[in-house]
């Protein structure tokens, strides 16, 4: 992607609050709250770049403890489920920055 195809955002008030950019690739800073050890949280990033077909790649990029969460994705139209898992046995506290790429895909 070229410069100006990305963007950010900031989470507000719980990691399960729905974020909105309409990009095909940018940076989610998550909300700080506490993650229980071996928990998942999801929430909705709402995003008209993103189609159904479509892969979305979810990175750790900074903040918080490197490798001690997973990240998934689900597509749909206009939208991505985005999953967090706390791969620690400790609740954590961390505003974690993630990194997420649309990768363009079609089923036939």
């Amino acid at each position: 992607y070229t410069t100006g195809a990305g963007g950010t955002v900031v989470q507000a008030t719980s990691k399960s609050t729905t974020v909105i950019l309409n990009t095909v690739t940018g940076i989610i800073t998550m909300n700080g709250a506490a993650l229980a050890g071996d928990t998942t949280v999801a929430f909705t990033l709402t995003d008209s770049a993103v189609a159904a077909t479509d892969a979305v790649l979810v990175l750790h990029e900074s903040g918080g403890t490197i490798g001690a969460y997973s990240f998934g994705s689900t597509a749909a139209a206009g939208s991505v489920v985005i999953s967090v898992h706390n791969n620690t046995a400790a609740s954590l506290s961390e505003a974690v920055v993630l990194r997420f790429v649309v990768i363009k895909s079609v089923n036939a």
